[in-house]
């Protein structure tokens, strides 16, 4: 509700509104009940005394039920409920009076009787009803009529009506601009023949080519699709309706999912759009119990990982934020971008790199943060495949610091974003985020033997994410536009993949079962879905352009590269999968060496670095962890 401190002169003149409308429903029920008696004249002063307490009663009421702070333009059916409930509580309010207090005591007989109530009911719904639903419809004309004024595209929705009705309402209410519906077109048969908000249902998603016709021969074409949530699934043949669309010459748009509680808003379909399997449903009630009001630092905050972690932790509710990067133009991205956005949160970005020990030690003990999300990373393949020490020092010792840093700082977790390249490794970026790993998971064993627990420090292993820095969406679409050739190193690769958002939230789900009852899992791992293979990824990518694979654009094979694998594995032979009974998140068995070994191979990898000597780095690691297969030279 609504501080009295916050009210706006709008809404004063809403009360006053509302008072005037009570008052003259109050009168006219007791006018018209006793219009030409004898007994108006004679109840008519005991009604003016009582008049003024019973409007000071309405503007409480009306208040309390949110009528004073309701913007007329967007009022709807819970803002008609609550005109119904106040017009009942000030029914009920006479009704109490004209039985309990007046007419036994004062008058002798009732004062009001059961047919000026009931008037009064009725005349009070209307008189509150009447001017903001003139002023809603009044709104909703004049939108329509801008929007055909400024020459708004004739647009198809293509998905379910429900969706449709989404962005209907963000038309009406001016929030979507410059396109005018003409029809939708909806995969479900119920559909069929319906009006949704004044837009007809004109038939299957497959008869796209004949209502652009049919629009085309009245002179009325069809210039745009708008391709809601449910046009993406599988069933609905997404990709044929974008070629059929493309040959038509239509402008795509897509309305993406409003599950976040995102505004309406139009953007451009992606090929990400069409890879995506159906989402995991987030409990954000859950994630925002567990960041709301807390101080939160983000490690890697401007890459592609951290930037959105960042954001979600905004969006939940987080009261203090801090941004550790170490490239100066990405921090100053995701703070830029942060600040737009104008949240409540306090944030703030430092430049750091997790390898500086001592920095990393007093910025998280100066900020002292409930939770640590440590997202900061080297992570191309190839490249660390030639540059292992590099590799070592980054992701091992780096995160090392991080987790010491964050225990020291007293942090209830750290979570530590680590790659499904961490099972079974064959590349040094899974083997140095597995060692990353197995120093979580000891140190985080070594604290549930201690009398009190003080912090949780979890990994979270996914695979790829949709769009991300130096991932092959981007990559393909920058040579399908150069003309080709688009380089895909096998034909039978396949990788899995996800979408950041969701790679994000199901991570932050994964920190809320750390903090829950159940503490015994330290490595969790996202549910990837189907994986994708990467030629196939190619050629749709191409056909989605609008050309034609091996004709306008052709596919080369350019052969692995050291580190990769054909196939990505999700749970290693020696730590099974363990149902944890959150949806998208599994866990790992835990399989974690002794501390005193991990400082072992710690002491000896300095020195191996220090020496620059490859040759030991390798042999440690591979006694670390035995299960590395690395043919990198």
């Amino acid at each position: 509700m609504t501080r009295l401190s916050h009210l706006t002169l709008r809404n004063y003149l809403i009360a006053l509104h509302d008072v005037a409308a009570t008052a003259f429903a109050f009168v006219a029920a007791f006018y018209l009940r006793f219009e030409g008696a004898e007994q108006f004249i004679e109840r008519l002063p005991l009604m003016l005394r009582i008049l003024p307490y019973f409007l000071v009663l309405a503007i409480v009421v009306c208040y309390l039920f949110n009528l004073t702070t309701t913007k007329w333009r967007f009022i709807s059916l819970p803002d008609a409920l609550n005109i119904l409930r106040v017009a009942t509580i000030l029914a009920t309010a006479l009704l109490v009076l004209d039985y309990i207090l007046v007419a036994p005591n004062v008058h002798g007989t009732f004062f009001f009787g059961k047919v000026t109530i009931i008037l009064f009911w009725f005349i009070e719904i209307t008189s509150l009803s009447a001017l903001r639903f003139a002023y809603r419809y009044f709104r909703y004309t004049r939108v329509r009529h801008h929007a055909r004024a400024e020459d708004a595209s004739p647009t198809l929705l293509v998905g379910r009506t429900a969706d449709a009705e989404v962005l209907l309402r963000g038309i009406e209410s001016g929030a979507v601009k410059r396109i005018w519906p003409i029809g939708i077109l909806s995969p479900s048969v119920a559909d069929r023949g319906q009006l949704i908000r004044n837009v007809p249902v004109l038939g299957n998603i497959d008869d796209v080519e004949d209502v652009a016709a049919d629009f085309a021969r009245r002179g009325k074409p069809i210039a745009r699709t708008v391709m809601l949530p449910s046009a993406f699934a599988a069933e609905a043949h997404p990709e044929t309706f974008m070629m059929r669309a493309k040959r038509l010459r239509l402008i795509v748009s897509r309305l993406p999912s409003l599950e976040g509680g995102e505004a309406p808003r139009l953007a451009p379909v992606a090929v990400e759009d069409l890879l995506l399997r159906p989402t995991t449903t987030i409990d954000y009630a859950r994630l925002e119990a567990l960041v709301k009001g807390k101080s939160v630092i983000v490690t890697g905050g401007g890459g592609s990982i951290g930037a959105e972690v960042c954001q979600r932790i905004v969006d939940f509710g987080a009261a203090r934020l801090l941004i550790i990067e170490n490239s100066e133009p990405a921090l100053y991205a995701i703070t830029e971008a942060l600040a737009a956005r104008q949240v409540e949160a306090r944030i703030d970005g430092r430049i750091a790199d997790i390898r500086d020990r001592e920095r990393i030690l007093r910025l998280v003990a100066e900020f002292k943060p409930n939770l640590v999300f440590h997202a900061a990373a080297l992570k191309h393949v190839p490249i660390l495949e030639r540059d292992w020490s590099e590799g070592v020092k980054t992701n091992i010792f780096g995160s090392v610091n991080v987790a010491d840093a964050a225990l020291a700082a007293g942090a209830e977790a750290m979570v530590m974003i680590s790659t499904d390249k961490a099972i079974e490794p064959v590349s040094m970026l899974g083997l140095t985020k597995r060692f990353a790993e197995m120093y979580c998971q000891a140190l985080d064993h070594d604290l549930a033997q201690g009398r009190a627990r003080r912090m949780r420090l979890i990994s979270v292993r996914f695979g790829n994410v949709l769009a991300s820095n130096g991932s092959v969406v981007p990559k393909f679409k920058a040579q399908i536009e150069a003309g080709g050739p688009v380089t895909v190193t096998h034909p039978e690769m396949v990788r899995y993949f996800m979408t950041i958002r969701e790679a994000c939230d199901l991570v932050i789900t994964a920190a809320t079962h750390a903090l829950g009852a159940q503490r015994s899992v330290s490595v969790y791992v996202l549910n990837m879905g189907q994986p994708v293979k990467i030629v196939d990824l190619a050629e749709r990518m191409i056909r989605l352009s609008g050309l034609q694979p091996g004709v306008d654009v052709e596919i080369v094979f350019s052969g692995m590269r050291p580190g990769e694998r054909l196939n990505e594995i999700l749970f290693a032979s020696e730590e099974p999968p363990v149902e944890i009974g959150l949806a998208g998140v599994m866990a790992a068995k835990p399989n974690e060496p002794p501390m005193q070994a991990l400082k072992n191979w710690m002491v000896a990898l300095r020195q191996a670095i220090e020496a620059d000597d490859p040759a030991t780095i390798k042999a440690i690691l591979k006694d670390a962890v035995p299960e590395f297969g690395s043919n990198a030279a």
